[in-house]
């Protein structure tokens, strides 16, 4: 009785063993998932969850710095000749706060809402006031005149007429503030009395921000990644659209990026993360650079446009589809999104025209030589749960001028690349509270992971071997007694026999 008891403990021990080793496998090939599972189910934005408050109001104060190319020999250039001499003043800084309102749940796992930002200057951080005055090319006019190169001699000749008559120069004097936020121009309110209702311009002023201070007009659909992780974030469409129409193919048409705050998770070093601005008028790939780590020791990845991102189609022939009115086609680093901005002459590049061909920098004076650190585009993301850590958008405007000599205010006007102002564009850090539950969340499961593992497979390995060991020893024991017992019942026997043998012998020896 008591040596059954013994053996059902000990392979009870030896089943308990076996659980673990089997808790061990489970945890080893199945512990990532079940964690990215609790990550996906959280990240994914829910109505009323906590992924979705900050995705819907972001908990963050994202800041632009914008630098202003001020023309300081306007005059020597048109009259002369001359190089243009521009000095770079700036920045100037406007804190954001940005607020997705409208927000409407589609029945195929989509959302969409409206955009809404709020600019406020800067003084402390701004290395200059709204209202400092710089001379700048006159957009409005000299988009009119390069679009009319091409045009009939005598609307030429009508439009030199106009300008003469309202005293339009190929250069104005404007603040910053208004530079940026708008001023009215005489060609636009113009436009405004004889242009027909469906050709007039969407705007009654002319700024480069003009209009972004408010609540977007446009409707942005995203997926949720409740249904599909890997759409998380994703845009499914752009006021309704799943394509745009400017371009030469399917593939450089589409909006299936995101907007740059969130990525799907379990981004690689391998992936390409695609962002769509609309001002950009396109997909912007990223690829990974370099492994970084923010505030509060959170690891991420950053990632960066490639180097032919803005190539010229001779250097990167998958180019070919953004020129649709080529050849020729946009210069080597520059990217023309004339067809989102009314047909005006915008070149983009990077600032300082890094990664573009130096010529266009050499052709003025005033532009120090592009430096990495300062005029790179990146966004350093957590990978596992695609969340942006830190971001820098960083974007040159110019304005490709082209000379029309039947138009006499802009007949020395030479062919030119002229740079307007460049910008840059995000967050330095997200808040602690949100760092600190990333680092909770990435950290602290491959370490219990780790523990776990090593806990369980060391525990029931010993267990089971401390189980079989006494099981073998018992039974060599148990076989011991039984050959001791075999032995000494034979014995007996024997001994047994020998002394009938004797007392037999005994007896026939007294009847004798």
């Amino acid at each position: 009785m008591f040596l059954g008891r013994r053996n059902f403990k000990l392979w009870f021990v030896i089943a308990f063993a076996l659980s673990l080793l089997v808790l061990g496998v489970l945890v080893t090939f199945g512990f990532t998932a079940f964690i990215r599972t609790i990550i996906d189910h959280q990240v994914a934005l829910r109505v009323g969850g906590q992924s979705f408050g900050w995705w819907s109001r972001p908990p963050v104060e994202p800041i632009i710095r914008i630098f202003v190319y001020n023309v300081t020999n306007a005059d020597e250039f048109l009259n002369n000749g001359t190089k243009p001499i521009l000095d770079e003043l700036g920045p100037y800084v406007y804190v954001q706060t940005w607020e997705k309102v409208n927000i409407q749940e589609n029945p195929n796992g989509t959302i969409s809402y409206n955009q809404k930002r709020v600019y406020i200057f800067n003084e402390d951080l701004s290395g200059g006031m709204e209202d400092d005055v710089v001379i700048v090319p006159n957009i409005p006019m000299l988009s009119a005149t390069s679009q009319s190169k091409h045009a009939a001699r005598f609307l030429r000749l009508a439009m030199a007429s106009i300008m003469d008559i309202l005293k339009i120069k190929p250069f104005v004097e404007v603040s910053v503030g208004q530079l940026l936020w708008g001023y009215e121009d005489p060609l636009l309110k113009l436009a405004k009395d004889v242009v027909p209702k469906e050709q007039k311009l969407p705007y009654e002023e002319f700024g480069l921000m003009y209009g972004k201070n408010s609540t977007s007009k446009d409707t942005v659909t995203v997926w949720t990644g409740v249904d599909d992780i890997t759409q998380y974030g994703i845009i499914d469409k752009y006021n309704g659209r799943s394509h745009q129409t400017h371009w030469l193919s399917e593939q450089c048409n589409r909006l299936n990026g995101t907007d740059g705050s969130i990525f799907p998770p379990r981004i690689t070093k391998n992936s390409t993360l695609h962002v769509y601005e609309k001002d950009l008028c396109r997909l912007l790939p990223l690829s990974f650079e370099k492994e970084v780590t923010v505030r509060g020791g959170v690891k991420g990845y950053r990632f960066t446009p490639s180097p032919d991102v803005f190539a010229s189609v001779e250097k990167n022939p998958n180019n070919m589809c953004y020129c649709p009115a080529g050849p020729p086609c946009a210069p080597h680093g520059l990217f023309n999104v004339s067809l989102c901005q009314y047909d005006s002459p915008i070149l983009l590049s990077f600032p300082h025209f890094y990664m573009a061909d130096q010529t266009f920098r050499t052709a003025v004076e005033g532009i120090s030589p592009p430096e990495k650190d300062k005029h790179q585009l990146f966004i350093d993301v957590q990978p596992e749960m695609g969340t942006a850590l830190r971001a820098r958008a960083r974007i040159q405007i110019n304005l490709a001028v082209s000379q029309v000599v039947d138009i006499k205010q802009v007949a020395n006007f030479p062919d030119i690349v002229f740079p307007i102002l460049w910008f840059e564009e995000g967050i330095d850090s997200l808040p602690d509270e949100i760092l600190d539950l990333m680092k909770v969340a990435t950290t602290i499961p491959p370490r219990a992971k780790f523990i776990l593992t090593i806990a369980l497979f060391g525990l029931g390995g010993f267990l089971f071997v401390l189980a079989v060991i006494c099981l073998v020893r018992k039974s060599h024991r148990q076989s011991t007694l039984h050959l001791e017992g075999s032995n000494y019942l034979a014995t007996a026997s024997v001994d047994q026999a020998k002394k009938k043998a004797k007392q037999d012998s005994g007896m026939n020896s007294k009847s004798n």
